[in-house]
Order: C-alpha cells, then structure tokens, then sequence
C-alpha cells in the first residue's frame, strides 16, 4: 500500500512538473508581439534639420609667461638645446625621464634629456625653439597630452 501511494505521489508530481514548463512558442508570441508594438510606435515622418551657421570669431592667444622659469641646462644624450624649452616632465631619477623621452620619440616628438647640474633634476623636453612664440605653441598643442607641460628658457 505504502508503494502505491508513494507511486501515485511520483505520477502527480512530475505530471505538475510538466504542465507548469514554458513552450517555446510562448516566447515567440510574446517577442513578435512586442516586436510589433515597438515598430508602430517608431516615427515614420523623416525629420528635418536647419542647417546653423555659426559666425566666425578671431581668436588672439597672448602669450602666457606665468609658467616660464630660466635654468641652466646640460644635453644628457649630447643633444642641442635652444633657448626656449617645452618641459613635459622633471624626474630626479634619468631612467624615468628616458622613459617618458622614449614614450615621446614613438608619439613623433623629438624629445631630449636635459639636467639642470645645480639640483639635478632631469628635465625631459619634448620641443625646442628659438623663439618665444614658437615654444608657446608648442607647449599648447603638449597639454592636450600633458596639462603640466612649461617653458624653460636655458639660461646660458
């Protein structure tokens, strides 16, 4: 007796298993339909866009000589220095300004290693020019990369 109603127990359970699994085709239905719903609701009418003319304004750059300072430098790797300098990085260890002087060279700078022999800092320059305005520029183009980009004027 304990047998049959433990194998009835069995035959109602899995038939209540049974009958509760979702079909597949109830997940289609209901993703067509949503389906349907979201293209009806979608705007048919193209949309038109005036096209804005925005005027033109000229644009004076002044030259900036806040963050301009004046040291006396030393080539690490024998290279030429102008007089106006574009820093991007100031390392007291020479193997961290090289690397940044390498990471410069691959992005197309022609960097250089300088150091200041009074502090010994190692200055990594990544342009350098002759002429104020030049060197400006150049520093305003580097902060798109480096913010903390300055000018060094090498005091001879």
């Amino acid at each position: 007796m304990k047998k049959t109603i433990i194998l009835g127990l069995a035959i109602v359970s899995a038939f209540a298993f049974v009958s509760c699994k979702s079909s597949e085709s109830s997940y289609k239905k209901a993703y067509e339909k949503a389906r349907a719903q979201e293209q009806t609701q979608q705007v048919t009418e193209p949309v038109q866009v005036a096209p804005v003319v925005a005027p033109v304004q000229q644009v004076q750059v002044q030259e900036d000589n806040s963050d301009l300072r004046s040291e006396k430098l030393t080539g690490v790797n024998g290279a030429a220095l102008k007089a106006f300098n574009v820093v991007c990085g100031s390392f007291q260890s020479l193997t961290n300004a090289n690397n940044l002087c390498a990471a410069l060279q691959n992005k197309g700078y022609s960097a250089v290693v300088a150091q200041n022999p009074e502090t010994g800092m190692y200055r990594v320059i990544a342009s350098s020019s002759d002429t104020r305005a030049a060197a400006v520029s150049a520093r305003d183009r580097l902060r798109a990369t480096y913010p903390d980009a300055w000018l060094l004027y090498r005091a001879y």
